[in-house]
């Protein structure tokens, strides 16, 4: 596409071109503004290049002759990526790939890591498309230039492509934020700031329904329900560590009575700071608490989506303080109770997948192998099928991702398991255990929904709007047949609540 794009807009400037989940993009720096019209120029100049079969030749080269080359062809952007990767990792290869050879009238050059497949040929004309083009920041920076994206999909068949399309019909029929405005469930008002949800009654009741069956389930499974402020000082966030590695995600600090508050971005360092607030010995733990908790992270407006990118947010959170021969035990409870609540929805097909322990990381080895063996004994106990991504855990703790299926095949990122071997040092968190010595407890993070208002939005998606008959917000409807039953029309409806 890149190479489409240069060959028609002779002043086009490449950035950078990933793959993405269905498809794929790259960002130009082009003058001119990019719409649909042009987009069936640009595949039809990509058929073009299919249709001549270039092979795609790799060419390893040293950091000074790519940045020759790059200066030369005026690419700025790409003299920056080449930096990055230098740094990233000085002695490591340099690689261009070239599309035909170079002798060829048609050839093009890109700075890229591949690998490629042979040859342009290899792509089926008629299984691609061109779907969007949109505007994005010079690395996602507000302060870079603004950028043309053009979004595209690429499929081995055309009958591929053509299910793929099918599927983006019947997504857009499902969507939420359509959906959501039809049925009078919600509104994000620009007048009040974006990414801000306002619960209309339909969808309040709905809301209110799931988190009755969220909190009377967790009660009814061994967990206390708690409640946090919405704000604390400025200074608990910089004991968690929020404040100087979660900092861009945090918003401006307020000044009450001379001392900086802080709106949360996280309820976890709330739970801690109530742990904090007992004495506990070995015989105390496990503690499991739970609290639906409102929490504000700054988002750039043009990243906002719907329900599923917000700014203010009720996480279902849960953290488990536990001993460390508790933690297979509490993490099986866990799998068990993310099953029971999601199957209630109707979701039964799971991704999930287990990243264990990163390079750099905190913590004792010790612990580390137990907290994996632990989380592997789980799922195996449990008999779900999972990946492992070796490396793939934060530097805190090895954790489990779930993701659904919805009605229409597509994959949901909802629960997750995270242990923590971070906050309770941060915060040194203690239990005496049975020798009359303090210890370190083993915290869990635990969230199900992942937040209320993105479950919301999959539920309305997932059911297209009609929800089973425990979920509707009008369930039933009273037809008097004259005024003379009125009255007791009247009283039915008061005895049963709104209907």
């Amino acid at each position: 596409m890149a190479m489409a794009v240069q060959r028609l807009y002779k002043d086009a400037q490449v950035t950078i071109g990933p793959w993405i989940d269905r498809g794929f993009y790259y960002d130009f720096d082009i003058k001119t503004p990019l719409s649909d019209k042009d987009l069936k120029a640009i595949r039809k100049e990509m058929q073009k290049i299919m249709r001549m079969n270039l092979p795609f030749v790799r060419e390893e080269v040293s950091p000074e002759e790519a940045e020759a080359r790059i200066k030369a062809a005026n690419e700025p952007y790409k003299l920056e990526i080449l930096g990055s990767i230098c740094a990233r990792d000085p002695v490591g290869p340099i690689t261009i790939y070239h599309i035909g050879e170079t002798d060829h009238p048609a050839h093009w050059w890109d700075l890229c890591a591949g690998p490629h497949i042979e040859s342009t040929g290899s792509i089926s004309p008629d299984a691609f498309e061109l779907e969007s083009v949109a505007g994005a920041y010079w690395r996602g920076d507000e302060n870079n230039a603004m950028l043309q994206r053009i979004y595209g999909t690429a499929w081995e068949t055309p009958a591929q492509l053509a299910a793929y399309q099918q599927l983006k019909i019947e997504a857009a029929r499902r969507d939420h934020r359509k959906l959501g405005q039809e049925l009078d469930l919600f509104s994000i008002q620009e007048s009040a700031g974006g990414g801000l949800v306002f619960w209309h009654p339909k969808g309040a009741i709905i809301r209110h329904i799931v988190e009755t069956f969220w909190k009377d389930l967790h009660l009814a499974r061994g967990y206390d329900l708690v409640y946090s402020p919405h704000i604390a000082k400025v200074d608990l966030w910089k004991t968690s560590g929020h404040f100087d590695f979660y900092r861009e995600n945090m918003y401006d600090q307020m000044v009450v009575e001379d001392e900086q508050y802080q709106l949360k971005p996280m309820n976890c360092p709330f739970h801690v700071a109530i742990y904090k607030a007992g004495y506990f010995s070995y015989r105390d733990l496990p503690k499991r608490w739970a609290e639906l908790g409102t929490v504000y992270r700054y988002e750039r407006s043009g990243t906002m989506h719907g329900l599923f990118r917000v700014r203010g947010f009720t996480q279902d959170d849960a953290h488990i303080f536990c001993l460390p021969d508790q933690i297979a035990t509490e993490i099986r409870r866990v799998l068990d109770l993310v099953e029971e609540v999601l199957s209630a929805f109707g979701f039964t097909k799971y991704e999930v997948n287990l990243s264990t322990r990163p390079e750099k990381h905190v913590g004792e080895e010790e612990i580390w192998d137990v907290a994996e063996s632990a989380l592997t004994e789980a799922l195996n106990a449990k008999g779900w099928s999972y990946l492992v991504d070796d490396g793939g855990g934060a530097f805190y703790g090895p954790k489990i991702d779930i993701k659904i299926q919805d009605a229409i095949g597509r994959k949901w990122q909802c629960s997750t398991i995270q242990l923590d071997f971070n906050l309770p040092h941060r915060f040194d968190m203690t239990y005496v255990d049975a020798n009359g010595a303090k210890q370190r407890p083993i915290m869990i993070h635990r969230a199900i929904f992942g937040s209320m208002e993105r479950f919301f939005g999959i539920l309305v998606e997932n059911f297209a709007g009609a929800f089973p008959l425990w979920l509707a917000p009008v369930q039933a409807r009273l037809l008097p047949v004259n005024d003379t039953v009125l009255p007791y029309v009247t009283e039915v409806s008061v005895h049963n609540g709104k209907l």
